[in-house]
């Protein structure tokens, strides 16, 4: 016998909200080229993508701004998702949650919100992030008291079995393909204790693959 959340719980609703970005010429070009025939290059960097899965996940991280290279390294594209993600947290009152499939997003997150709102505006929460520390940082999270209005981390870690009900606020920077992750991390602010609707904001590239995501 199964019990569904809905069915016992009664919680304010969610609001799906899409904000769609531009991808620059930089991106556009790199992702046309990779799309094309699986391999694109910039500045003297090459990145090959020879199967399928690899192609798709190159493509994804071209529009979320940044590649991968053959050498290793990290390359970042031009690109308007920080700047739309910073317009949505200058639209929201009190806390919010940001979702990142990518550590390297996390990290450039990090640093935007910090320059803009200060050092003590934002906890993060990954697998680097050592354990006691992300306990820590959800308790800062959570206290209403705290400067702490944003927290930033990936699905994969903190999607499951944690409250994070000091927000009423989800934004998905990037989203993976999971799509129980993704649930799973929705339903960290929308839970026992929530007394808001929950809006859930996803950015999403027009015309690329991140719309099969959504």
């Amino acid at each position: 016998y199964r019990v569904l959340k809905e069915d016992c719980l009664d919680l304010p609703d969610k609001i799906y909200i899409r904000r769609e970005i531009e991808l620059t010429e930089e991106q556009l070009k790199m992702y046309q080229s990779m799309k094309l025939v699986a391999m694109a290059a910039l500045k003297g960097k090459v990145v090959k993508a020879p199967h399928v899965l690899t192609q798709l996940m190159r493509l994804h991280q071209i529009t979320c701004g940044h590649f991968k290279s053959d050498d290793g390294k990290i390359q970042e594209l031009k690109n308007n998702r920080i700047e739309e993600l910073m317009s949505i947290l200058e639209e929201t009152e009190g806390k919010a949650i940001i979702w990142a499939n990518y550590i390297y997003d996390i990290e450039r997150i990090v640093a935007a919100i910090k320059k803009e709102y200060g050092e003590d505006s934002v906890v993060q929460y990954y697998g680097a992030i050592d354990s006691d520390e992300r306990q820590k940082n959800i308790e800062r999270f959570q206290d209403p008291r705290s400067p702490f209005r944003f927290f930033v981390g990936n699905p994969q870690t903190g999607g499951y079995g944690i409250t994070l009900t000091a927000a009423s606020t989800v934004i998905y920077y990037s989203n993976g393909y999971d799509l129980e992750k993704r649930l799973q991390s929705e339903d960290r602010a929308h839970r026992i204790g929530q007394k808001k609707e929950v809006e859930v904001y996803y950015l999403v590239a027009k015309d690329t693959i991140e719309e099969k995501l959504c």
